[in-house]
């Protein structure tokens, strides 16, 4: 019985979603415990796919970063009167996908189930247990940890994840984005679990939850559900707003790493969630590197130097204000020469912005791309969670193409002159020496 249904859900995943309407309609309420819902409801697939997601990402470590990392990955080891190992059978027999996973702003737990009420049930049930009474096991405490450490150790091996991280570390210095979301060997060793529990006593409440529910209900179905699902958290508050990050200096940052290829990270202070400067920050960088090999830096770095294969640009919105980033990879022995071409091409773009031909090209592809977006109910129920998460209009999926159209050459020119400012680049260079 569980192969069949991991069969018919696996032959599921495979098909498109079949919309009526070019974007899937949003329909929002809160529960009665405070939890906020955005909900789609399509018939296309006997499926229903739900994504909870809590302010408790590692910007809420405090003193000890990995915290919220580890609170979310326990949440899978075990809840209420089933340990690990039963929680996986229930879930297995019934062809259920329970996934949970962490960032610097946000924790998710995400489940995918047959809409079929008797499934359904069951794998909603789990849920809400899962949320409101994780275990904590000892033997589960231990197991996570000790993933998470040889993750650790296996991440500083990379001289991408090293620079990565000197990146942030410098760009945010004591703000809460500054420390790795996975933990450290030095604060791993110290959650015990009463820090645990206490994290998940503050932070997993449904005033600091977004439900997003995407699948074959209807509303009243819908609402049920989401009572269901929070029914047993806390009230509790929402997170407190985090603070805004202080700009630094420019300047640049050379680490010793032994490989054969060097990292190179430069950027600064980009956007937050909801800022009015998206759209042409957003659209005027996929011309100057969002969309790789064919964008300003490939043609600059790549096409017409060859060094190196993989550069590209972006701005990451968080709901504090998250980075702009350029990011190349080359041979040691051109590292120098690599990191001027990066800086050159970004001065001449901020002075002077791009041509209306490649701003043209770039509209077009993000409007011509935007369905693949939005193709099956998992993209539809992450989108639909951010934006409940980050408080955008729910009809952000339905204006998105129309505003990246009306961006113009004279938008971009002035957001990128007033917010990118070429001298308050941080460049993180990690890699050997030249050869």
């Amino acid at each position: 019985m569980a192969n069949r249904i991991k069969t018919f859900l696996l032959l599921l995943c495979l098909l498109p979603l079949a919309v009526t309407a070019a974007t899937p309609k949003l329909q929002s309420w809160t529960t009665r415990h405070g939890a906020k819902v955005v909900f789609v409801e399509t018939h296309a697939l006997p499926m229903l796919d739900v994504r909870v997601v809590f302010d408790a990402g590692s910007a809420r470590d405090g003193n000890l970063p990995g915290l919220a990392a580890f609170v979310s990955s326990l949440l899978t080891e075990g809840a209420g009167e089933w340990d690990a190992d039963a929680l996986a059978v229930r879930l297995e027999d019934r062809g259920i996908d329970l996934g949970t996973g962490s960032a610097r702003d946000m924790a998710w737990v995400s489940l995918r189930t047959l809409s079929e009420e008797a499934v359904r049930s069951v794998a909603i049930d789990t849920l809400a247990e899962v949320l409101a009474r994780p275990r904590f096991d000892d033997e589960a405490i231990e197991r996570v940890r000790s993933q998470m450490l040889v993750a650790r150790r296996i991440a500083l091996q990379k001289p991408g994840t090293v620079a990565s991280e000197r990146f942030f570390r410098t760009l945010y210095s004591d703000h809460p984005y500054a420390h790795p979301s996975g933990g450290t060997e030095q604060s791993l060793p110290k959650i015990d679990k009463a820090r645990l529990r206490d994290f998940h006593r503050k932070y997993y409440v449904a005033a600091n939850a977004v439900v997003a529910l995407v699948g074959d209900v209807d509303r009243a179905t819908a609402e049920q559900i989401a009572e269901r699902i929070t029914a047993a958290l806390p009230r509790g508050r929402h997170a407190p707003p985090l603070p805004v990050p202080d700009p630094v200096p420019g300047g640049e940052l050379r680490l010793s790493f032994p490989s054969s290829q060097t990292h190179i990270l430069i950027g600064q202070l980009g956007l937050r969630r909801g800022d009015p400067d998206y759209f042409p920050l957003y659209v005027g960088n996929h011309v100057l590197g969002g969309s790789s090999l064919v964008s300003i830096l490939g043609e600059e770095v790549r096409n017409k130097r060859g060094l190196s294969y993989s550069v590209y640009s972006y701005f990451s919105p968080m709901r504090a204000t998250g980075p702009f980033l350029m990011v190349a990879q080359t041979k040691n022995g051109k590292a120098g020469e690599t990191l001027e071409v990066m800086r050159d091409t970004l001065q001449h773009f901020v002075q002077d912005g791009p041509s209306q031909a490649l701003l043209d090209a770039a509209k077009k592809n993000l409007i011509g791309g935007f369905p693949l977006q939005i193709s099956n109910n998992r993209k539809i129920v992450q989108y639909i969670a951010m934006i409940g998460f980050y408080d955008l209009p729910l009809d952000w999926l339905d204006t998105l193409p129309d505003k990246i159209a009306a961006v113009t050459l004279a938008d971009v020119r002035d957001a990128f002159l007033r917010r990118i400012d070429p001298a308050r680049n941080i460049a993180v260079i990690v890699g050997g020496k030249p050869e």
